[in-house]
């Protein structure tokens, strides 16, 4: 069922976003999630879906699509993902040159008052949990192939997004925080952001298993990220929907009208507990608890239908604060209000590749290469 749906949308789906738009760091997650598909399950089909994408992504020249001469945008830093693995995959410089491309960006990059990155120029001094994930992954393999001692830093912007976005009384983690307190949407004595968004929850506990998985082997550091997932699991779980097993657009309002269970911050984190408890950072329950989540998923979202399988219930885009480009709205003030009136849906990038990513966690455990639910 689920592996059928990923043919299909490798095949059909994801080439009609590469076409309608320049890449971004949703082609990127797909990347990935056709990487880890190819990884558990040895079907040349997946490296197939890989290098015809990266057709898109890099030019006969070396040219990267949609990168700019001096700009700042930690989104974009993730290309240097799909660009390590068409490198790996092909030994084609072309993909070599744009990973180091990619790391030099990082090099001079713009931080915060408080040492992160910042989110991007049309977001000075911000930092959004998506950012995380959209860069330390990246920042992480760089150091492990190069030999290179940063860690100290990876793990300093780890804690110090904990510290500017962790609401102790929930639980949760807010979207994002202006350090500035400049943004509209920013408190003015925080910066925080006002609302809880369950995929930029998954951003966050993405990236903190990713990170960990190289980082365990090069700094004592990395236990801190241990903590930082189990807590920020163990606060996210207390708002499970009991019905669908996944999480709530809003995360803690589960009485607000139109609030929904969405599939791409429920499969984020079916990854990161599947993920967790298989790197032996969570104990074996959490993984139990991410097959719960993407079985949820699957019983609820994943519909067979006329023309093949789709996968519903996706929150199409959210941020704060507008931005230039066309289909940003201007209203985005991070209040759980705004996040339900963002567009769900069918198929998109971040939904799908986030279960392609999750359910090669469950053949991981299940030790094959059949996945019928």
């Amino acid at each position: 069922m689920w592996l059928e749906y990923f043919s299909q949308y490798m095949e059909t789906v994801f080439p009609r976003f590469l076409s309608e738009r320049p890449w971004n760091y949703k082609n990127d997650l797909c990347v990935t999630g056709a990487a880890f598909q190819a990884d558990v399950a040895g079907n040349p089909r997946w490296n197939r879906y890989i290098l015809d994408a990266g057709k898109w992504l890099v030019d006969e020249d070396g040219g990267v699509a949609n990168w700019k001469e001096d700009e700042n945008n930690i989104d974009k830093v993730s290309f240097g993902k799909s660009l390590r693995i068409l490198r790996d995959l092909t030994g084609d410089g072309r993909y070599g040159r744009g990973v180091e491309k990619a790391y030099a960006f990082l090099e001079h990059y713009p931080r915060t008052a408080t040492g992160n990155f910042w989110h991007k120029d049309i977001y000075p001094n911000q930092v959004w949990l998506d950012g995380l994930y959209m860069a330390m992954h990246f920042y992480a393999k760089c150091l492990a192939e190069n030999g290179e001692d940063r860690w100290d830093d990876i793990m300093d912007q780890f804690q110090s997004t904990h510290c500017l976005l962790w609401n102790e009384k929930t639980g949760l983690y807010l979207h994002g925080c202006d350090v500035s307190r400049k943004a509209d949407w920013a408190d003015p004595a925080t910066g925080r952001s006002p609302g809880v968004w369950s995929r930029a929850e998954g951003w966050f506990l993405m990236a903190l298993a990713d990170v960990y998985e190289l980082a365990k082997d090069y700094t004592p550091r990395a236990e801190e990220l241990v903590l930082l997932i189990k807590n920020g699991l163990d606060g996210l779980l207390q708002y499970q929907d009991r019905e669908s097993h996944m999480f709530l657009q809003v995360v803690d309002h589960a009485d607000l009208p139109g609030n929904y269970p969405e599939t791409s911050g429920s499969a984020m984190t079916a990854y990161a507990l599947m993920k967790g408890a298989r790197l032996g950072m969570l104990g074996d329950s959490y993984w139990d608890k991410g097959n719960e989540v993407l079985e949820g998923i699957r019983r609820t979202r994943l519909k067979k239908e006329e023309d093949g399988w789709h996968l519903h219930g996706i929150c199409a885009s959210a941020g704060l604060g507008a931005g230039p480009d066309p289909h940003n709205r201007k209203d985005r003030n991070g209040t759980p209000e705004y996040y339900i009136s963002e567009a769900q849906m069918t198929d998109n990038q971040h939904g799908a590749a986030a279960c392609m990513m999750a359910v090669s966690e469950q053949l991981r455990r299940k030790g094959n290469h059949s996945c019928s639910h």
